[in-house]
């Protein structure tokens, strides 16, 4: 198949040898009552905002991709550790824009550590996988006893608001969660351009855009498994929702990425009071 060829009105960054391996160490604790970032190194292109406090002793974080996007050869590394009794909240500046590539692979890892009596809420603006990109993520969240993880990822398959679709490359998602030695939940991915799986019934439907919303750490019961199911629906798209082990799990796929997160926002309004006792707070970088 022919690869669908980039439009000559947008510039893309070269592939370069001197590629970016940028990485992010994090570490929250719990001083004078409120959590707060304790450990910070960032190398190029990732940093850190300065945190804010819209919710009092809760932290909230801010990643920014300095670069604008990831290129062919890219490595991004990010670990994350919550000292025991902290809380945050982390999302990102922007959405993360993975541009073709000539050959070599993109990667991302993210590695998250939950102490006890932890949470964390890692809520990533969307990525977008233009055509011809070749992108791999892994992500491991460690928790122990008594820690909770609430997690989303909102991913586009081409920039289709301008008829781009996902023609050739590649995408590989693998995510973990595990407690003590023990898997709570593992969700391997992957998706090649071009493929039969792009409108399938079984892969993306024809639809450019897929998001899974995951909580563990919290156990749900059936009558709050029914109001999940019965609260606001995207227009379009398919949605559904499962019980886990320690959590519950929320996919979609559809022409939105706006209709997923608001979808997601939706479930995390309902969520947050059961295993937070808090009314959701959004983060300002995101907008009204």
């Amino acid at each position: 198949m022919t690869a669908e060829p980039i439009s000559p009105a947008i510039a893309l960054p070269a592939e370069s040898a001197a590629a970016w391996h940028g990485q992010l160490q994090l570490s929250f604790g719990r001083q004078a009552e409120k959590t707060t970032p304790i450990q910070v190194q960032a190398t190029a292109p990732l940093k850190l905002q300065r945190p804010f406090y819209p919710e009092g002793d809760l932290c909230h974080s801010v990643i920014v991709h300095t670069a604008g996007g990831m290129v062919g050869g890219d490595r991004l590394t990010l670990n994350l550790q919550l000292q025991s009794l902290s809380q945050a909240l982390v999302t990102t500046a922007a959405a993360n824009k993975v541009y073709r590539s000539s050959g070599l692979t993109t990667h991302q890892q993210v590695c998250l550590r939950l102490a006890p009596q932890t949470c964390l809420e890692w809520l990533p603006q969307e990525t977008i996988v233009f055509n011809q990109a070749r992108y791999q993520q892994n992500s491991r969240i460690e928790l122990a006893p008594g820690a909770v993880w609430l997690g989303w990822e909102i991913t586009r398959f081409g920039r289709s608001a301008s008829g781009e679709q996902f023609l050739a490359g590649s995408w590989r998602s693998q995510l973990e969660v595990w407690q003590q030695d023990q898997p709570l939940w593992i969700d391997r991915q992957s998706l090649s351009g071009g493929s039969a799986a792009l409108q399938s019934p079984h892969g993306l439907g024809g639809y450019p855009v897929i998001g899974s919303l995951a909580l563990l750490g919290y156990a749900v019961s059936e009558p709050q498994l029914a109001t999940l199911r019965q609260s606001w629906r995207p227009e379009t798209g398919d949605t559904g929702i499962t019980a886990l082990m320690q959590g519950v799990l929320c996919r979609y796929r559809g022409p939105s990425s706006q209709a997923a997160r608001a979808w997601f926002v939706a479930l995390w309004q309902i969520l947050r009071p059961w295993y937070l006792g808090r009314a959701v707070c959004m983060p300002r970088v995101w907008g009204r």
